[in-house]
């Protein structure tokens, strides 16, 4: 690991922007999302499921379309969202195709040999491709000694692809992506390229680093965010040495077997959020259905004044941004905290649970779960221990919440609290499952 580099991403910010340019970055941006959505139209369906790698094809195709001299859009911003948008089509066919999968194991009525065709199928893009338009194709190596009926498995395949296939569609007109003979840097700022030939428009930022990669810009009310991806060499600390057992939660990011904690406030900055959000979004579903029975009246002039006036997203979108990204900075500020002050040269974690669907939960739980960054903070987690040459280790997370780590017997938890009747252990439950996963981990090095 050491001297091996990974790739991460920085950030620089704009200063305030003036009208004119807001219009410009806006104008990219819009003309960007047209783009993906052309490509979404046309190559999205199931005739060109084998067609979308490598991308050269389909690039070449759009180069010559005309849409880019309809819209007027530099190729530095052009083929980039042409790029962007096959990644996008080939993410949602591997999404797809997993939830075909799933869908195959689950199904009792389906035998040994025809889940395996089908998931062979799956795996094939070529035989898969040929399947969905009906063409011919060669029966894969593992399924010509099988006895099938292939005729009733293509259709099963077809009619669950024509289900849950959906058309992907961007409505998001605030980002877009430029590649390093697009702009450079001079003056304290970054010159991007514009539509006028030989003229480039100057955006001002905070800081004077300089890199020469692709650059994702994301744009606000009145300034932008560029993000980077850049090299970062992986480092290691001859004083880290100690192993960390801990719990990840929602309320506190992460609770120690020693009872050290950080993250203390991601409750509180998490779930005031989410609240706002949910009444936000209760409020705009109110009058969003008010516009559509004035609508249903004849009332067009009250229906346009609901949506001009009450439903806007630009606001929305702006607080909702700026408030995750404030979280995000708390929970990276922590995570570097943790690894600063515990040394770690391990940190065992229980491995994630998911959210039972057929469960009920609370409203309130239910909005936590939706919002919550348990998720994110087990991703930079593991990329900064990568970072800094630390080991993670996951064990079973199975009983680490509901078993007393003193006496092994079923606790009952309330709220934060973990209570055993047997032994009278009283604690916290994120201390309680942090303990289990300890107790976890040395069963398993020392299984006797």
């Amino acid at each position: 690991m050491p001297g091996e580099t990974l790739t991460k991403t920085i950030t620089q910010h704009t200063g305030e922007l003036d009208q004119e340019t807001l219009s410009f970055l806006y104008g990219i941006a819009e003309d960007y999302a047209k783009v993906r959505n052309a490509v979404y139209q046309r190559y999205s369906g199931i005739r060109h499921v084998n067609q979308l790698t490598p991308v050269y094809g389909i690039l070449n195709e759009m180069r010559s379309c005309g849409l880019r001299e309809q819209l007027n859009l530099p190729v530095v911003y052009y083929e980039l969202a042409v790029a962007d948008a096959v990644s996008d089509i080939k993410t949602r066919w591997a999404v797809l195709k997993k939830k075909l999968n799933g869908l195959v194991t689950e199904n009792e009525s389906l035998s040994a040999d025809e889940k395996m065709y089908i998931r062979t199928v799956l795996k094939i893009n070529s035989t898969f491709s040929a399947i969905l338009n009906r063409e011919p194709y060669e029966l894969p190596d593992n399924a010509k000694d099988l006895r099938l009926d292939t005729d009733r498995l293509n259709n099963r395949i077809r009619r669950m692809v024509r289900k849950y296939l959906t058309e992907p569609k961007t409505e998001y007109t605030r980002l877009f992506r430029v590649s390093p003979n697009g702009y450079r840097y001079k003056d304290g700022g970054i010159y991007l390229v514009s539509r006028i030939p030989r003229h480039r428009v100057f955006i001002p930022l905070k800081n004077h680093e300089r890199y020469d990669r692709q650059i994702l810009f994301m744009l606000e009310e009145n300034s932008a965010t560029l993000h980077i991806p850049v090299e970062a060499r992986i480092k290691t600390h001859e004083d880290y040495t100690n192993t960390v057992f801990m719990h990840i939660g929602n309320r506190v990011m992460f609770t120690l077997a020693d009872g050290t904690v950080y993250g203390e406030g991601l409750e509180q900055m998490v779930f005031p959020e989410t609240l706002r959000l949910d009444k936000k979004n209760q409020e705009h579903g109110r009058l969003r259905r008010e516009a559509e029975n004035y609508r249903a009246e004849g009332l067009d002039d009250k229906a346009e004044a609901i949506e001009r006036n009450n439903l806007g997203r630009q606001k929305y979108s702006s607080r909702k941004a700026r408030e995750r990204a404030n979280t995000v900075r708390y929970i990276n500020t922590e995570i570097n905290r943790m690894l600063r002050e515990e040394k770690p040269a391990r940190i065992v974690i229980p491995s994630r649970v998911l959210k039972k669907c057929t469960k009920h939960y609370s409203r309130t739980v239910n909005l936590k779960l939706t919002r919550s960054f348990q998720g994110f903070i087990r991703e930079r987690l593991a990329f900064k221990c990568r970072l800094n040459s630390v080991e993670i280790v996951e064990v079973n997370s199975k009983g680490t919440g509901s078993l007393c780590a003193d006496c092994g017997t079923e606790g009952k938890c309330w709220k934060d609290e973990f209570v055993c009747e047997h032994c009278g252990s009283h604690t916290t439950a994120a201390l309680n499952a942090a303990k289990n996963v300890e107790k976890k981990y040395k069963e398993m090095c020392h299984p006797d």
